[in-house]
């Protein structure tokens, strides 16, 4: 049984990062041509010949100006794949991209991190989100890919 839903990127922040990306850079989309990109606004691999573009986020620091955090040196920004248009976004729940291994990277309230989990199964995300909000100073945890650790998605307490 699935309690914690992924969090795709904040339609809001989509729109800002199809200007300029969060290293203020234009938005360039390109064709897929192969698919298999995992598109982080609606949570899902992109289909073959799909429009795309690669832009760069910083997930902590658009949570830190939402709740006055100062993640300080661990802010940090990313690649990320998105739709060059708007989309329906996540349709689903629980949790996607699931297919690899994991990194499940914990921060508190004030935007520090807390450590880490390696997820090796894919059966085992749901019991590392229960672990670290088990934590109380666990304020969201970061998925993140294993191979290249971009941010694939945030699930935030309750």
């Amino acid at each position: 049984m699935t309690t914690h839903t992924a969090r795709p990127i904040e339609p809001m922040a989509l729109k800002e990062l199809r200007t300029a990306d969060d290293a203020d850079r234009p938005m360039v989309p390109v064709t897929d041509e192969e698919g298999g990109s995992p598109l982080r606004c609606c949570l899902r691999h992109s289909e073959p010949g799909e429009s795309i573009a690669l832009v760069s986020y910083a997930p902590l620091r658009r949570w830190a100006a939402e709740t006055g955090a100062d993640p300080g040196p661990y802010d940090e920004q990313g690649p990320v794949f998105i739709h060059p248009q708007e989309c329906p976004g996540f349709e689903g729940e629980g949790v996607p991209f699931t297919h690899s291994h994991r990194t499940v990277r914990r921060y508190s309230t004030d935007g520090r991190i807390l450590g880490g989990r390696l997820v090796e199964r894919t059966d085992a995300l749901e019991a590392a989100f229960t672990e670290a909000f088990a934590d109380p100073e666990v304020a969201l945890v970061h998925v993140r890919a294993v191979e290249y650790g971009c941010f694939l998605y945030e699930v935030r307490r309750g």
